[in-house]
């Protein structure tokens, strides 16, 4: 099936959206996610585990903490200092 121009589509039943007041921002972004091999004291991954499934996401969402943090401290450095 051939695509469709912008201007064949009918939107008649698609009320334009004008107020965006309440939208999110990255709502449904997702960055690419890359394998990688790392090793991990046993008392770590233990722990990581003991929170359920998804140790692995949890593991992600540790290191940008660490990493949003790290950024945020050196830029706070470079304003002040």
């Amino acid at each position: 099936m051939p695509q469709k121009k912008n201007e064949d589509m009918d939107l008649t039943d698609m009320p334009e959206v004008l107020d965006w007041s309440k939208a999110e921002i990255g709502k449904f972004y997702r960055p690419a996610k890359k394998p990688a091999t790392i090793r991990l004291d046993t008392d770590i991954i233990d722990w990581l585990k003991s929170y359920g499934r998804r140790y692995q996401t949890k593991t992600n969402m540790l290191l940008r903490h660490a990493m949003r943090s790290s950024v945020q401290a050196k830029a706070n450095k470079r304003q002040s200092g």
